[in-house]
């Protein structure tokens, strides 16, 4: 096969084809020309897995669908392929060339020369066979960096561009609200302010790349009741408003995002994928959003199976497309003949699908899918010797060193020291007792969406595809001196007592425990974290705090790491432990940026995304709680966390002084001006993560106690200081009123410059005046930080 596929076109080419004509008019002539059957074909996809030898993909077969016949649907054409590389293990030059045979199938089979848009999973990193696996989300926030995230988003995006992928179902832009939900992994926080910064600069990386970023899951999908996956989601407007849809509103404006992804669950008894005033009313009408709205997997069938808002699948697939749903995945389930069926009966306006269809073919225009030069060939194989598959094999690299460096990098902004005595770093100690069931475990760093943990679980016999050194490799590396005795004491969940005995021992011989717990990642009950692997407390898994507690028995210093997808209580550690270490599932350089700040080579600088709660059953519970969900007299409950979000020391001193404050009152339009000196008082370089919390001690409505609404990280060297400078508008304070409408209210403010969310440095007290004031989805969302040299000495 040649590497100029291409749509055939003539002199007298159809208008769709032509990309000099507006998207809109190439769109309607298109529509005009299609035939019902046609039209549907564009709105679902069909799961398949590309082929090892460069083949043509196979259709997938899952549970909870039936045989997909590829060569009865392909002449009305398609959709959407679902998830070519991340189905099964395959060499990635063979996948590509396996989607491009597919694609050219695809395209020559339907009258319009029409490919499909191929989409995959990229939520920590492109989840493909041999490709990097970055660290999570939830890492993501730790790094309060949304610049780094930027790139490493912009760096996925140009992988999965290349071997021919055009849409990635992700971020994840939850906000977590009950810390036993098992996907708190997959979300970046429980601060809708991080969450929308952080997700909307992975959206524009993605974006920058050509790659169709698709925000999830829309909306409610993290609160649902008692942190069950897949569960009601019991909440007023309000929170909705307030907490939940912030990071959306952020995303599609300041993003770009080109698609979104409906939620599972019920709000008050409407789900999601029916909910008109959701994903028509706001989301397109008020929120001006253009792009696609994506089902999720299996999620319109589910208004039938699950919800019981549709009688059958033509109920299902109209209420899902009257609602605003565009398209249906994984594969076509209820519009295929169902649909059709019920057009052809009356129930559904063929209307609302050339609604939905002029948006799928409005997309696909976009991204060159329609024009007269369109080749199925990717970038990555272009000029090779598409005829000779064994040739091509290992000839595409989606781990390479500037992938895994950019791994390093956010890998080490985000491991947060919780604690520490004085005993990190470890200075040349000569035995080390490495102890616990993720100290010699390489996939301890990899969340539930890594292929190998997601994909590669299935298939035993295949080699991971990346290399992921142990805790144990790196120490070694970073300590070539040290005595290091190994000893697993428990598994991550078993319950097994039987080796704490050995573990003791061996810390005992040791100068130094470093006991490495936390999770195993997994999907729908195979992990201790994951989709569908909810905890019924925050105590540690299994018998890990047994192991914990005899090991800080033991009379040595133990230094606990966690490598983990949600926050623990602790216990006696929280006290008692020399330092503790929080990494959530890192990546593939995630155990040598643990080793690299144990042994001080590199300065800790993340901070918690997620509160870490004192005790294992105090929830559901986060900072943002009001102030009747703090400690009180009349309830024997403390959800007072152990570390609050925001939380985490370095290995140097800041001291913050000279506040300014250049005027103390400022209209409800208008703006505050802060200064602050911030200075690195220790004898080592540093990052401080300055925070500004903002606290409205009377409103017309009850509010947090506090809420993040500006941050910024500055880092400093021995003795230097610098000015920050922060702009702070009032649009920041505005909430959800009693009439519904988002407002802001004059007042006085406190804004909080602080450490986290339990250490404030510095409170300027301000006041808005004037009239009461609506505003909406394009309010100001950040405070500005700029930064300026400060004076030395």
């Amino acid at each position: 096969m040649t590497a100029n596929v291409a749509v055939e076109t003539t002199p007298e080419a159809p208008l769709w084809n032509d990309p000099a004509q507006p998207v809109a008019a190439r769109v309607d002539a298109l529509i005009g020309a299609m035939t019902l059957q046609e039209k549907i074909a564009q709105l679902y996809g069909v799961w398949v897995g590309a082929s090892d030898n460069g083949g043509e993909v196979a259709p997938h077969q899952h549970d909870m669908e039936e045989a997909v016949d590829l060569d009865a649907l392909l002449p009305d054409g398609l959709g959407q392929l679902t998830r070519p590389f991340g189905t099964a293990p395959v060499d990635p030059a063979l996948g590509a060339l396996s989607l491009m045979r597919t694609q050219a199938r695809i395209a020559s089979a339907n009258r319009f020369g029409i490919p499909a848009v191929a989409h995959e999973e990229c939520l920590a990193g492109f989840a493909a066979w041999g490709a990097t696996a970055y660290p999570v989300p939830l890492s993501w926030g730790a790094t309060f960096d949304p610049e780094l995230v930027r790139r490493m988003a912009a760096a996925i995006g140009a992988d999965m561009r290349s071997v021919g992928v055009h849409q990635g179902l992700a971020p994840v832009l939850d906000v977590v609200r009950d810390a036993r939900w098992g996907r708190v992994e997959e979300t970046i926080g429980e601060d809708p302010y991080l969450v929308g910064t952080i997700g909307t600069a992975y959206v524009q990386g993605l974006e920058s790349a050509g790659i169709v970023a698709t925000l999830k899951h829309f909306v409610g999908y993290s609160a649902s009741r008692a942190g069950r996956n897949l569960a009601p989601a019991p909440m007023g407007a309000r929170e909705r408003a307030d907490v939940l849809l912030p990071p959306f509103e952020m995303a599609v404006r300041e993003g770009g995002a080109r698609s979104v992804m409906h939620a599972y669950n019920d709000i008050d008894g409407v789900p999601a994928a029916a909910d008109e005033t959701l994903l028509t009313g706001l989301l397109r009408d008020t929120w001006g959003f253009e792009g696609t709205v994506v089902a999720d997997y299996f999620g319109i069938a589910f208004l039938k199976t699950l919800h019981g808002v549709a009688g059958d699948w033509a109920g299902a697939a109209g209420t899902a497309l009257t609602a605003g749903v565009d398209i249906e995945l994984p594969t076509v389930k209820t519009f295929g003949a169902p649909l059709a069926e019920a057009v052809a009966e009356g129930r559904v306006p063929e209307a609302v699908i050339d609604r939905a269809l002029r948006r799928v073919l409005g997309q696909k225009a976009m991204l060159g899918l329609l024009d007269p030069d369109w080749s199925p060939v990717p970038p990555a194989l272009d000029g090779a010797d598409l005829d000779d598959p064994d040739a091509l094999r290992g000839t595409v690299d989606l781990d390479r060193p500037g992938n895994r460096e950019l791994a390093r990098e956010i890998a080490e902004r985000a491991v947060v020291l919780l604690t520490n005595d004085g005993t990190l770093p470890l200075t040349r100690p000569r035995r080390i007792a490495l102890v616990g069931p993720n100290a010699d475990e390489p996939t301890a760093v990899l969340g539930c969406y890594s292929f190998p943990l997601h994909v590669g679980v299935h298939h035993p016999g295949t080699p991971v595809g990346i290399d992921l050194p142990t805790l144990r490799d790196t120490l070694a590396a970073e300590f070539p001196d040290a005595e290091i005795t190994v000893a697993r004491g428990t598994g991550v969940d078993d319950g097994d007592t039987a080796g704490i005995a050995d573990a003791v021992a061996a810390a005992r011989d040791a100068d130094v425990v470093v006991a490495v717990l936390g999770d195993r990642a997994g999907l729908f009950g195979r992990g201790t974290s994951g989709e569908g692997c909810d905890a019924e407390s925050l105590a540690l898994p299994g018998a890990q705090q047994h192991l914990l507690d005899a090991l800080l028995d033991s009379g040595r210093p133990v230094v606990t790491v966690l490598l983990s997808g949600r926050p623990y209580a602790l216990g006696r550690a929280v006290t008692e432990s020399a330092a503790i270490v929080q990494s959530f599932f890192p990546g593939v350089a995630g155990t040598g940026a643990i080793a690299g700040v144990l042994s001080g080579r590199t300065a800790p600088s993340g901070r918690l995304p997620v509160s870490v709660p004192s005790g294992p059953g105090a929830q559901p519970t986060t900072y943002l709680g009001a102030r009747l969900a703090q400690l009180s007299e009349v309830s024997n409950i403390d959800p007072t966390p152990a570390f609050g979000f925001g939380h985490g020391l370095t290995y140097t001193t800041f001291a913050w002084s000279d506040l300014a404050v250049d005027a103390e009152e400022a209209a409800t339009d208008g703006e505050f001006g802060l200064a602050l000196t911030v200075r690195n008082t220790g004898d080592r370089a540093g990052t401080e993560v300055v925070q500004l919390y903002l606290h409205d001690p009377v409103a017309s409505v009850v509010q947090p106690v506090q809420r993040l609404v500006g941050y910024t990280r500055v880092p400093l060297e021995p003795g230097e200081a610098r000015r920050i400078r922060v702009a702070v508008p009032a649009d920041v304070a505005s909430f959800t009123g009693r009439d519904g409408h988002r407002i802001v209210e004059p007042g006085r403010l406190e804004l909080r410059l602080a450490a986290s969310s339990t250490d404030t440095r510095l409170t300027a007290t301000v006041t808005l005046t004037g009239p009461e004031r609506r505003v909406d989805h394009t309010r100001r969302f950040h405070a500005a930080f700029t930064e300026e040299p400060a004076p030395q000495g």
